[in-house]
């Protein structure tokens, strides 16, 4: 089984892949994109779940630290929620420049994210979580989002 890091890192690579073949389609047109973006949103918000429903609250735990990397990812969490609502509304309303800007936007702060992730939030959960990965992946891994 593979790490914590790992695990949401692959994910991260998921997710990328997804939002690519978005912006790709919506080079096309914007309909052609509005699966992949309902897909890119949905798989976001899943790995969204796994950080804060089942990795975040057992780093703070083991950790004691809940006003710290995590406290900060769960507000960049929101900020890209609501990101991703405005790249669906854009779809729907048929604005190919306002979506764009907003994917511009979105993928910046999903770069910067996820770098903070993998380079620090991941390497110091697989620290202090390396004797509960296992559980821990597989807890994420079975998720069912709400």
């Amino acid at each position: 089984m593979s790490t914590i890091k790992e695990y949401l890192t692959n994910d991260h690579r998921k997710c990328d892949e997804i939002f690519a073949k978005m912006e790709e389609g919506a080079n096309n047109s914007l309909e052609s994109a509005k699966e992949l973006a309902e897909e890119f949103v949905a798989d976001m918000e899943r790995h969204f779940q796994m950080e804060e429903r089942v990795m975040f609250l057992e780093f703070e735990t083991k950790t004691g630290m809940t006003q710290g990397p995590t406290a900060m990812m769960r507000q960049e969490h929101t900020q890209m929620r609501a990101l991703m609502q405005q790249l669906l509304e854009a779809i729907d309303a048929g604005n190919k420049e306002k979506f764009f800007g907003l994917s511009e936007t979105l993928m910046i702060l999903l770069q910067q994210h996820n770098m903070k992730e993998e380079q620090m939030l991941y390497t110091m959960a697989q620290q202090h979580l390396s004797a509960e990965s296992d559980r821990i992946v597989e807890m994420m891994d079975s998720l069912i989002v709400e």
